[in-house]
């Protein structure tokens, strides 16, 4: 059991990374013990492609062993960026709902809670369509996936584009059209959130987002943070990723959510570059956990 990973639960932040899977879905359990992450985030598959061979029953073995020896109990997927669930192209969108099916299946078979998904975009054909969309998309994956222990997470977005989801009341919406709407919950991503409007930066924009976002959506739907700063300004509707305390969010924000009790035990992944080594890791997680200021 790694260091992290003795001190954490729900009496503090779970701290964590995205790692590559490159070589085996186990290997990023390995990456993500060599900078003490409490929690990871991995893609279930190459994100670039469409398709991939199943797991055998060697590399699941591998990745429950590697659980064992990290104590790296928590881990979410996010799905592939080539899926679009609210495409008005029925072609692409079957194909989206089969691949994420596919997803799903992989989440199971590993014991992953949570699948995090960007909503959709409607691609011109208009928001309150693509909202539409995305609810039928997911009643045919719950419905293809029944029983399963894995939950959709629909990640807020930047609202880049014609990407849907960058407001609460967009995922608030997706919820109530969807038919077992009990099986979604809901990622938060600081840049995306702080792109598409809501102003964390301050203790009182901070109360307020989550103050609209439990009013909108419920903060016991919330199941996962991405931690992100800004490359670009306030509600810029871009997507683009800086390492924590070096964009235009700022330390603040994320000292409040260190400190925030109600979150603690929630898996909060960083998605920033890094290289090989994975030094700029370290450096996020260390600055997040000094923000961390124990009762």
């Amino acid at each position: 059991m790694n260091a992290s990973t003795k001190n954490a639960g729900p009496c503090r932040p779970l701290l964590g990374a995205h790692m590559s899977i490159a070589g085996g879905v186990g290997n990023a359990l390995l990456a993500g013990a060599k900078v003490e992450c409490d929690a990871i985030q991995i893609f279930t598959k190459s994100s670039r492609q469409w398709a991939a061979k199943p797991y055998t029953q060697e590399e699941i073995a591998q990745y429950r062993e590697n659980q064992k020896v990290t104590g790296i109990a928590t881990v979410i997927a996010h799905d592939s960026y080539l899926l679009n669930l609210g495409s008005p192209d029925g072609v692409l969108r079957q194909r989206s709902i089969l691949a994420f099916i596919d997803e799903l299946e992989r989440c199971e078979f590993l014991g992953i809670a949570n699948l995090i998904a960007h909503p959709g975009s409607h691609v011109g054909a208009g928001e309150d369509e693509g909202i539409k969309t995305i609810a039928r998309s997911l009643d045919e994956v719950h419905t293809a996936c029944p029983n399963y222990n894995v939950n959709v997470t629909l990640e807020i977005t930047a609202g880049q584009g014609s990407n849907l989801g960058y407001r609460f009341e967009h995922i608030a919406r997706m919820f109530d059209a969807t038919r077992e709407n009990e099986r979604l919950r809901v990622c938060f991503d600081t840049e995306h959130a702080f792109a598409a409007g809501y102003d964390i930066r301050t203790r009182e924009g901070y109360e307020r987002t989550f103050s609209e976002f439990d009013e909108t959506i419920g903060l016991d739907r919330l199941a996962a943070f991405h931690l992100n700063d800004s490359k670009k300004e306030f509600h810029s509707r871009v997507d683009r990723h800086e390492h924590i305390g070096k964009g235009h969010i700022g330390v603040e924000a994320f000292r409040l959510l260190m400190n925030d009790m109600r979150f603690w035990g929630l898996p909060m992944c960083l998605e920033t570059p890094k290289g090989p080594d994975l030094a700029e890791d370290r450096e996020n997680l260390t600055l997040l956990r000094s923000l961390f200021v124990p009762d």
